[in-house]
């Protein structure tokens, strides 16, 4: 492989430790059954990471997992690729941990434990969006969505305010909260147990003509801005990568689109190959149920439409 001295950097400066107490949920450090040399970290039931070689290292004691700093960002998200991880690094470099107690040492210390809670609860025990709030500013500074999406966001109850900052948002079926992202400042990632189908946003009261698919959640909300919500759209997001239950919620859309005369189902998936390959799935979904398809891509190679929405706020 070539040399590569940004890839050297990111492995010299970043802390597997710092990076587990920054993710989303965050780990926390197992005090009890740390050594000065293996940093035990838990978080959720049962999920333990040890963090070794003063933080360059770390392995999972439930399997065979292990390795560097890259490898810890991909076993946290195993979709993400290469560059992606280069990404997620960048934010990380020079960032020490501060080693917060887990919460499995402060029950243990008190002889009682508690199971993990459904996430529907988990969902309905988060503070709604609120004007002003933490996450409010994250969404309205660092990712530029003007205050009239996350109106629409909050009135569909689909961001809530997760802890440290970060933003939820819900993936839901016909019935409840499926799956919820996580997205802040210095995190990417998911609430442990869920099972993605789609982040939906109704652009309106207006009867259905049109849905537009993207990623992520930030890039439904970030289209919907630049098309000043259509009120006859639905905005939804896969969360990257399509499982059985993403495959089977898109279908039942085709299928109800098939049923309205002009209706179209708009791929908007990200600017590279990974999201012109998504984009290929979309249509072939649109094909055999009959409905239009058109493919948006985002106008930055390599971006996003957040990224797109960004530049167009800075203009």
């Amino acid at each position: 492989m070539r040399y590569d001295p940004e890839i050297e950097r990111l492995r010299a400066e970043t802390n597997c430790a710092a990076l587990l107490e920054r993710s989303a949920p965050p780990w926390r450090l197992d005090r009890k059954e740390s050594t000065k040399n293996c940093l035990k970290y838990r978080r959720g039931q049962g999920e333990i990471l040890i963090v070794n070689h003063e933080g360059q290292g770390w392995w999972d004691p439930q399997s065979d997992a292990k390795g560097d700093v890259f490898a810890l960002v991909q076993h946290l998200e195993p979709g993400l690729n290469f560059g992606e991880v280069r990404k997620v690094l960048r934010r990380f470099v020079g960032l020490v941990p501060t080693f917060p107690v887990s919460p499995f040492d402060e029950r243990r210390s008190r002889g009682k434990s508690s199971p993990d809670r459904p996430l529907p609860e988990r969902w309905a025990r988060r503070p709604r969006l609120t004007v002003g709030s933490p996450v409010w500013r994250y969404l309205i500074d660092q990712r530029q969505l003007p205050a009239s999406v996350l109106e629409k966001a909050r009135a569909a109850d689909v961001v809530r305010e997760g802890p440290y900052g970060s933003a939820w948002f819900a993936h839901h079926d016909e019935r409840r909260v499926t799956h919820i992202e996580i997205r802040g400042l210095d995190f990417k990632g998911s609430v442990k147990g869920g099972d993605k189908t789609l982040f939906r946003l109704p652009g309106g009261a207006d009867s259905l003509r049109r849905v537009v698919l993207a990623e992520a959640p930030i890039d439904a909300l970030s289209l919907a801005a630049l098309e000043s919500i259509q009120t006859d759209t639905l905005y939804a997001a896969t969360g990257g990568g399509m499982g059985p239950r993403t495959i089977d919620a898109i279908e039942t859309i085709v299928a109800r689109l098939a049923q309205i005369p002009g209706a179209i189902f708009c791929g908007a998936t990200d600017a590279n190959a990974a999201g012109d390959r998504y984009a290929e799935k979309h249509r072939e979904l649109a094909a055999a149920a009959g409905v239009a398809f058109e493919r948006l891509r985002p106008s930055v190679e390599d971006g996003d439409w957040n990224d797109v929405l960004k530049i167009q706020q800075a203009q």
